[in-house]
């Protein structure tokens, strides 16, 4: 089976590799966005620069960086209506004896406290083990993203440790707290 085509779907969910198709639903959705909710949410985003061609670019090179092994990017969408809801991603980390990957996720805030999140990381983590061959998966939180933190903990992520100084944002080095989940 081909790198990108790989998908997964739950009750109420289609997650799967972005197509070009998906233009117009993925600019939709982004286009409705909240104002910002808290610190980590982007809320409105200027999509000026989001023309059909740079997201034709965008998805293209999500397919090479698939096949390199490198990242995988899956958009969440409703079944029933084709709605964009939001996007998980994957970072191979170490392959060898390690089949080691980084993920992150996020919903678009107009669709928030409909379990659409807890929905889409569940199936994103079966799929990473089932079809990516991954044996441990991490995500990288900042320690007061409270919603993140409580999404890693409902789908059976465990705290290990905090990073200290691991990412620089914020015009800072900030420490991220590591949530992981190893294969069955």
């Amino acid at each position: 089976m081909n790198k990108f085509s790989y998908k997964i779907e739950t009750e109420r969910l289609v997650i799967r590799p972005f197509e070009k198709e998906d233009y117009s639903v993925w600019l939709t959705e982004y286009e409705n966005r909240l104002p910002s909710q808290h610190k980590y949410d982007e809320g409105k985003i200027d999509m000026g620069i989001c023309t059909k061609d740079w997201f034709i670019e965008l998805v293209e090179n999500q397919q090479r960086l698939a096949l390199e092994d490198k990242v995988y990017v899956f958009g969440v969408f409703r079944k029933a209506d084709h709605t964009h809801l939001g996007a998980i991603d994957f970072s191979t980390l170490m392959r060898d004896e390690f089949q080691w990957a980084r993920f992150g996720y996020t919903i678009h805030n107009q669709f928030w406290r409909n379990g659409y999140g807890q929905e889409a990381v569940k199936a994103a983590i079966s799929l990473a083990f089932e079809k990516l061959n991954y044996h441990r998966i991490e995500a990288h939180i900042n320690p007061d993203n409270i919603p993140s933190i409580k999404l890693a903990e409902s789908v059976g992520m465990t705290f290990e440790c905090i990073r200290k100084g691991f990412i620089y944002e914020f015009d800072e080095w900030t420490d991220n707290l590591i949530y992981f989940i190893n294969s069955k």
